[in-house]
C-alpha cells in the first residue's frame, strides 16, 4: 500500500503562483513514477504533470510552460509549482502513483483560482 499525502492549496488570485507537495512516507521513493492529476466540478480526472526523473518529465499542453514538477528523493515528495495561475485552473488536485498495474492516489487539495 502507498499513502500519498498532499498539501499546499489554497485561493489565489489570477496571475498568482502557489506550490504543491506531495508526501510518499515509507516507500523507496526513488523506484517510483509521480504525477499530478486534477480534477474540476463536472469534468474527468486529467493529467496534468508527469515526472520519472529531473530530466524525463511530461506536462499537459494546458499548464505547459506555466508548472514545474519536481522530485526531492531523499525527502519523497514530488513538488508541483505553479505559476500563471488562471480561473480555470481551479480543481482538486490529486498526487498519483502506478506501481505493478495498481493507482495510488492522495485525497487531493483544493486549488481555486478567483479575483
Amino acid at each position: 500500500q502507498v499513502q500519498l499525502v498532499e498539501s499546499g492549496g489554497g485561493l489565489v488570485q489570477p496571475g498568482g503562483s502557489l506550490r504543491l507537495s506531495c508526501v510518499a512516507p515509507g516507500i523507496t521513493f526513488r523506484f517510483y513514477n509521480m504525477a499530478w492529476y486534477r480534477q474540476a466540478p463536472g469534468n474527468q480526472r486529467e493529467l496534468v504533470a508527469h515526472i520519472i526523473s529531473e530530466q524525463n518529465v511530461f506536462y499537459s499542453e494546458s499548464v505547459q510552460g506555466r508548472f514545474t514538477i519536481s522530485r526531492d528523493n531523499a525527502k519523497n515528495t514530488v513538488f508541483l509549482q505553479m505559476n500563471h495561475l488562471k480561473p480555470e485552473d481551479t480543481a482538486v488536485y490529486y498526487c498519483n502513483t502506478n506501481k505493478f498495474g495498481t493507482n495510488f492516489w492522495g485525497r487531493g487539495t483544493q486549488v481555486t483560482v478567483s479575483s
